[in-house]
């Protein structure tokens, strides 16, 4: 009896499995997916397949030496509306550019979860990915770029997430689109290793939480991250480098760590706005036209070991008040234009390092000042206007200031920045 009944079981859970499909050039695409069922695998060769494809059943669709999937400028190419789909190798290209409908190379409608597109080459479409209400998606490894020869507010977004929760988007290359990243009420994602430039923003988040950056490339676009209207997120050895605004924008942020950065070579390396119980803490800040740009009440926040060197402007600050940053000795920051002197050798500075003092708003106006910035006459106006208060300003006081910077190869990012190659 148990041989029969194993016999049956085997029969019922064989008939089953997933078939493998065989899609040829001249097949109609759209009409081997509809044949298909749950869980089957299509495999399509090598050629061009046009019309506007939707997969509304668990399948993967599966590339041979890349086909091209072409949406004749109309519509979403491929539009997925059943969880657990996975795309992979294909070529996925020529959407409509209807921004009221959000045409988009692919479309991942809301509860396509788990989807997962990887090792693909998206190219003219308005929006690359439009993810929406879909959790736990994937994006690994593709190739993104927009209408290039669009003005750059006509674009879509590389990828859009909105409404999701734990995305993974990984080590993607997204270029010449509006913005290569658009975040909005996205929460517990990880963005990891992707490369974005020539676009408006690199990263731009809206209201998300939970969050994790790290490791990405922004460069030559008007900013590389803004994280605005969010909290609790870790930004971590990101390099944001030669954007014409900002490397990275802090606005309305709340309970984050951003951590071992470098932002060099960008028209402001921070920009911090509105921001509190922050911690900023090994980042390499350097080449900046401005540093960091401080202002709207950002305050209560750590800001520590941090290396703010040749920025020609190193920190333009707005506030009522000091603002203290460092900490106790050997928690300070490196400051490049430091004054003061280590009489004990200890590494830190003796004096504490302000910013916004009278020298450092003179050297703002003439440039040329710097060349005295060592003379005894510059270090004695800034000595006299620490004396009398009423030629000071509110100021970022770091009361105890590194003499020596921690990134020790921070030479390698020193003029390595073309803001003229930014955007497109």
């Amino acid at each position: 009896m148990k041989p029969i009944l194993g016999l049956l079981l085997v029969l019922v859970f064989g008939s089953a499995e997933a078939a493998t499909l065989r899609v040829r050039p001249g097949d109609a695409l759209q009409q081997a997916i509809n044949r298909a069922t749950a869980g089957d695998v299509l495999e399509i060769e090598r050629g061009r397949y046009e019309g506007n494809f939707v997969v509304d059943k668990p399948l993967t669709l599966r590339g041979i030496e890349r086909p091209t999937l072409s949406g004749g400028n109309r519509g979403d190419t491929l539009r997925i509306t059943a969880p657990d789909v996975v795309i992979e190798g294909l070529i996925v290209r020529e959407s409509g550019d209807s921004l009221k409908d959000q045409n988009a190379g692919i479309y991942i409608r809301p509860g396509a979860h788990r989807a997962v597109v990887r090792r693909c080459d998206l190219s003219y479409n308005l929006f690359g990915l439009w993810i929406e209400k879909a959790d736990d998606v994937r994006i690994e490894g593709n190739t993104i770029t927009g209408k290039r020869d669009y003005q750059s507010s006509q674009r879509g977004n590389g990828v859009q997430l909105y409404n999701t929760r734990g995305a993974r988007i990984l080590d993607n290359r997204i270029s010449f689109v509006r913005d290569a990243l658009y975040v909005d009420v996205s929460h517990h994602a990880v963005f990891r290793g992707n490369q974005l430039h020539h676009s408006r923003y690199g990263t731009h988040y809206m209201n998300s939480y939970y969050n994790l950056w790290e490791d990405n490339d922004s460069h030559h676009n008007r900013g590389g991250l803004a994280l605005m209207e969010v909290r609790d997120q870790i930004v971590r050895n990101n390099r944001t480098w030669a954007n014409t605004d900002h490397g990275i924008m802090l606005r309305t942020l709340q309970d984050s760590v951003v951590e071992g950065n470098v932002v060099a070579g960008n028209g402001r390396g921070f920009f911090i706005y509105d921001v509190e119980y922050a911690t900023l803490r090994g980042n390499l800040v350097l080449d900046n036209r401005v540093g960091v740009h401080l202002s709207a009440g950002s305050t209560r926040n750590v800001v520590q070991g941090n290396d703010f060197i040749g920025n020609r402007e190193q920190l333009r600050y707005v506030g009522a008040r000091d603002e203290a940053w460092g900490g106790a000795p050997g928690q300070g920051n490196h400051w490049s234009n430091y004054l003061g002197w280590d009489r004990n050798g200890d590494g830190v500075g003796d004096l504490p390092y302000e910013a916004n003092d009278i020298v450092d708003r003179l050297s703002w106006r003439h440039p040329g000042l710097q060349l005295l910035l060592a003379s005894p006459a510059v270090q004695a106006l800034r000595l006299v206007g620490r004396q009398f208060p009423v030629l000071r300003v509110p100021s970022v006081v770091d009361a105890h200031p590194r003499m020596r910077p921690t990134h020790k190869n921070w030479s390698a990012w020193r003029e390595q920045h073309d803001l003229s190659a930014s955007q497109d």
